[in-house]
């Protein structure tokens, strides 16, 4: 893998990272049993409110990421960009701070650990890619020689190499998507904001882009990602802060979310052809919540403790010799985590 260690300050860095992965945490959260183990944060959002005139963004986001990686995932309006903006330093908070490094966001000594790949696709269409990637890396303040060797890298990184020299204008949605996440890791920052980046790619690509976001938290990089694509962000990490209403509804493990939720009702899709008698059935259970008739002869049946459910459910088919057509669970994956944290925050 090219080495993009190198900085462009040699005075500006300390230290490497460690490979150390830390999930993100918030920072009202009990402290772990070994302080000293825990470095700083990378990024740190502290009681964070911003407003748009009368409507508000984001509410009162506290929240610290350290080396690993950070799904964020909400709705549309949910506050996600607006949140990603605010860790950039493109808006500047109307209450709380945002730090980076332990520098205020807004401050230029903090950018210089900031990459950022941003959801919107604009770009200076009459360049080429390696043009694009190289004039970012020449603002970040490296010179020509420097800025071409780790333009070079970055595109072999993504993946880009063979297509740099074609102008932006002709690129896919994918190829777009390529120099987006080049130019964000130009300058080797520590703390990448991904706005959608899986947004666009092929199948063969996302897995590519999965195995390089990877890799850039094992080097000790802290990664924040905004996806609509749940599985795949499922698949990339089980970290996730999921934002409903400008706020972060729960930070955690996509287990530990889950088990949060045990008490709420899982929702099962069933199909039979005896619908009718099948409900009066299924509502006679002790720990069906409710039942309501779907399209094609199925049921959407709402159940706690679901062990138990399957086990009366059984039990009842076998019983009472009903047809089962199709079985489904529509609860198992993140993005039932995520209805599950809107519908109860409406």
């Amino acid at each position: 893998m090219p080495d993009l260690l190198e900085p462009a300050d040699s005075g500006g860095r300390s230290r490497a990272l460690t490979a150390q992965e830390v999930g993100p945490r918030p920072i009202d959260a009990p402290p772990p049993h070994d302080l000293a183990a825990l470095p700083p944060p990378l990024l740190l959002f502290d009681h964070v409110s911003k407003w748009y005139g009368p409507v508000i963004g984001v509410n009162q986001v506290t929240l610290e990421l350290h080396p690993g990686i950070l799904g964020l995932v909400g709705a549309n309006g949910a506050g996600k960009s607006t949140l990603m903006r605010l860790a950039t330093g493109q808006l500047r908070p109307d209450l709380g701070s945002v730090q980076v490094h332990g520098h205020d966001v807004w401050h230029a000594v903090a950018k210089r650990h900031i990459g950022y790949s941003p959801d919107a696709d604009t770009f200076y269409e009459e360049m080429s890619g390696r043009q694009f990637v190289e004039t970012i890396a020449r603002l970040y303040g490296f010179p020509r020689r420097e800025a071409r060797r780790r333009t070079a890298e970055t595109l072999e990184l993504v993946g880009m190499a063979g297509q740099a020299d074609r102008r932006l204008r002709g690129y896919s949605k994918g190829m777009r998507q390529r120099i987006k996440v080049a130019q964000a890791l130009v300058h080797d920052p520590e703390v990448l904001i991904l706005d959608e980046p899986l947004s666009g790619i092929d199948p063969v690509g996302r897995q590519e882009f999965l195995a390089l976001f990877r890799e850039l938290a094992a080097r000790g990089k802290c990664l924040l990602v905004s996806s609509h694509e749940l599985e795949e962000l499922e698949k990339l990490t089980d970290h996730v802060a999921v934002m409903a209403q400008g706020r972060i509804a729960v930070v955690g493990t996509l287990a530990r979310i889950r088990d949060l939720l045990d008490e709420h009702p899982l929702s099962i899709l069933v199909a039979s052809d005896q619908t009718r008698s099948l409900a009066a059935a299924l509502l006679a259970l002790p720990d069906v919540t409710g039942v309501d008739v779907g399209e094609r002869d199925t049921l959407i049946v709402k159940a706690r403790n679901p062990h138990r459910f399957f086990q009366a459910f059984t039990g009842l088919v076998l019983e009472e010799h009903y047809e089962i057509g199709h079985l489904q669970t529509l609860d198992d994956s993140a993005q039932a985590i995520l209805g599950y944290l809107l519908g109860g925050r409406r």
